[in-house]
């Protein structure tokens, strides 16, 4: 169950907006930065909850600027604000452009002088314009419905965007005498999709005339198609792209419904031609995920990413290119054993720039189309999540476990990094963060897994400390440098445990065969993997061995539900969040069923198929006899994905056998804790329960 990313978009009325330029009073009304106050150094969720969190960039022109987007979170009102900012390329003379509670994204440069950008203004997402001095803010009209993301061609006269548009008739619309029901009739599968009820209505791509004046022309070239483009839920921009003269539109699309789209991966991407209106399958016969078209500036060449097989999220992520005149296809990555994503191409047409995770960082690698091998660019404890030229540079956005994403100037040619941002400066300068070390365990098979360990601000060796094994998720992602505001690893650190962050079998970075792995043994060698770190570190003389705890979110919750019946007393305390419990029924509650049928070889029912059936003998529930040990259970009431009745059960069944236990459910979230004040409440309900039974 692999997580993307996700948008929270936010509204507020256009005459705060416009007061607030030059009133400094109304200014202090507008969530934006804040002063924390921080204790000792330490790490706390109200000091998390305080960061700017860097949003998108984008490089002008000239090379002379780049816009990019800041968010900050007000506890209080319990809600977010994204602002525009620009600064010179060398990270000088920083300026915010937006002063307002609407949200503010997607910047993309009209000239060298000019940003259009989306806002949520007056309640609608627009797209607006500004100077890059603040002046000549405005809306360009034209298009009154909600504009998701948008791109501008090359000459940028014209403009593709996405929006959601009604295809079918809805329960209102067939029982037009009852327009205040809320019923919902379903005749197939993909009824509901992670958090939201399927209702006729779909994201589609739009293509239009633009000028700084109106929005004109506009076509909808998915017209009458029960499809979505981007993917939902995780897709953006990045699924649709114009070619290098603006004549035509590739995007990404899987054209299925029901039954069939609820057990396949099978996207394409499609090229829709501007003047004759005929659109084409670039990538038929290509069964899994095909995505993220991108154009070389020559025109001649697209590159995309490919999976090999349907029904498999996690298959390694392909770079391919297709030649545009000739219909060749070309895999140039196939002798590189790792994903690539967030392709540039150079100038010349001649290589292209890209990030892909090893070893539990992401990196920035360059390829020639005539070379075999990538070749690294950058390296480091780090993960780089996006990259944009900056002329024959790179300016890219990195995190890593002991700091939230910042924007990096990058030397193409000595991978030399400088920081251009300093978001969060102020803030992290007051705090001690913790010690982060790589260690390769040895596991049950001989193979060795990669390992973070994490240590408290201002660790003392010759003292003992509670340990916390973290489980992954996915199951099939990446433990890497990551920073979550949510399971946080130094947050958990400087709360006084050391945490032991296992890259066992199953996630991403360390070679397909490393993430093939895990199908179909669920249960299996992962587990052996996770105790085999935390049976080696609890040998250091630092962890106190007695004092363990193990945590996990969607398939860590999985995990952590069956260690709790398998751990052979290792622990003193588990805490799972939105797991399964019974493998089973979330076989026939969830929505994405290529997923469970890939993991799991098939249905329960199918009980002459072996690979099933020893699949569900691995069900946490079914070992749920052997709970001896305080747990707590964490859920969404708006998770689709893993609906909560399993969160719900796991605890039931905790309480009817005695177990110290507590369930702490969320009716307004989904797989994930959003909103300021639930977040706030997951940490404290998180270190309390750890304290509880571990200090």
């Amino acid at each position: 169950m692999q997580i993307r990313k996700s948008l929270v978009v936010l509204m507020a009325p256009l005459m705060f907006f416009v007061s607030c330029k030059n009133d400094p009073a109304a200014k202090e009304e507008i969530i934006g930065p804040s002063k924390p106050i921080v204790t000792d150094g330490i790490l706390t969720p109200e000091v998390l909850w305080s960061f700017g969190r860097l949003g998108e960039f984008a490089v002008s022109p000239d090379n002379k600027s780049i816009a990019y987007t800041v968010t900050w979170y007000s506890v209080d009102k319990n809600k977010g604000n994204s602002e525009l900012f620009i600064m010179n390329a060398d990270g000088t003379e920083k300026k915010r452009l937006t002063f307002s509670n609407a949200h503010e994204f997607n910047p993309q440069w009209v000239d060298d002088n000019t940003l259009a950008f989306l806002s949520t203004e007056g309640g609608v997402s627009q797209i607006w314009i500004i100077s890059k001095d603040g002046e000549n803010l405005k809306k360009i009209e034209g298009y009154g419905e909600d504009i998701n993301g948008f791109s501008l061609s090359p000459d940028c006269k014209k403009l593709l965007f996405i929006a959601e548009v009604k295809v079918g008739k809805s329960v209102t619309d067939i029982y037009s005498d009852l327009p205040k029901t809320s019923a919902m009739i379903y005749e197939d599968l993909m009824y509901r999709h992670w958090d939201v009820w399927e209702d006729s209505v779909f994201s589609h791509v739009f293509v239009a005339d633009f000028s700084l004046e109106k929005i004109q022309n506009v076509k909808d070239i998915m017209a009458n198609e029960p499809y979505d483009s981007p993917l939902k839920p995780f897709g953006g921009m990045e699924e649709i792209s114009w070619n290098s003269d603006g004549s035509a539109v590739a995007y990404t699309c899987k054209k299925q419904v029901g039954k069939d789209y609820s057990f396949s991966t099978n996207s394409d991407v499609y090229l829709y031609n501007m003047q004759t209106e005929e659109t084409k399958n670039l990538t038929e016969g290509m069964l899994g995920y095909d995505k993220q078209p991108t154009f070389s500036p020559d025109g001649k060449k697209m590159s995309w990413i490919s999976m090999e097989r349907v029904g498999f999220e996690a298959d390694k992520e392909r770079l391919f290119i297709l030649d545009l005149e000739t219909g060749e296809k070309a895999y140039l990555t196939k002798n590189f054993d790792y994903s690539a994503a967030n392709v540039l191409w150079t100038s010349d047409s001649k290589s292209l720039y890209f990030i892909s995770g090893v070893e539990a960082t992401y990196q920035v690698y360059k390829m020639a189309l005539t070379d075999e091998m990538p070749v690294a660019v950058t390296q480091g404890m780090h993960d780089y999540h996006s990259i944009a030229f900056l002329g024959d540079n790179l300016v890219g956005s990195k995190v890593s476990i002991v700091k939230p994403s910042e924007l990096y100037f990058v030397d193409a040619k000595t991978g030399s990094e400088t920081e251009l941002t300093f978001v969060n400066k102020e803030t992290l300068s007051q705090l001690k963060m913790p010690e982060v070390k790589r260690r390769w365990v040895e596991s049950t098979d001989g193979k060795m897994v990669h390992t973070w360990i994490i240590l408290p601000p201002n660790f003392d060796s010759t003292k003992t400390y509670p340990a916390l094994l973290y489980c992954e998720g996915g199951p099939q992602s990446a433990v890497s440098q990551f920073w979550s505001y949510r399971w946080n690893f130094s947050i958990m650190a400087s709360n006084g445990y050391v945490v032991v962050a296992p890259s066992r079998r199953g996630t991403l970075t360390f070679g397909q065969a490393w993430t093939d792995q895990i199908s179909k043994d669920h249960g299996g060698q992962e587990m052996r993997d996770l105790l085999s770190a935390i049976d080696e570190v609890k040998k250091e003389p630092w962890v106190d061995e007695n004092k363990l705890g193990a945590v996990g979110a969607s398939y860590g919750g999985y995990t952590v539900f069956w260690l709790a019946g398998n751990h052979s007393k290792r622990f003193k305390a588990f805490i799972a969040h939105c797991g399964v419990f019974n493998s089973e029924m979330e076989y026939m509650t969830t929505e994405e069923m290529f997923f469970d049928n890939w993991e799991m070889g098939g249905a329960p029912w199918e009980t002459n198929n072996k690979v099933a059936m020893k699949s569900y003998e691995h069900s946490a529930h079914k070992f749920v006899k052997n709970w001896d040990t305080p747990i707590l259970v964490i859920h969404g009431g708006k998770d689709f994905r893993i609906p909560y009745t399993q969160g719900m059960a796991a605890f039931n069944a905790a309480r009817m056998l005695g177990i110290p236990s507590r369930f702490l459910i969320f009716p307004d979230e989904n797989h994930w804790v959003l909103k300021p004040q639930n977040g706030i409440l997951w940490q404290r309900e998180f270190k309390g329960w750890l304290d509880k039974w571990l200090k």
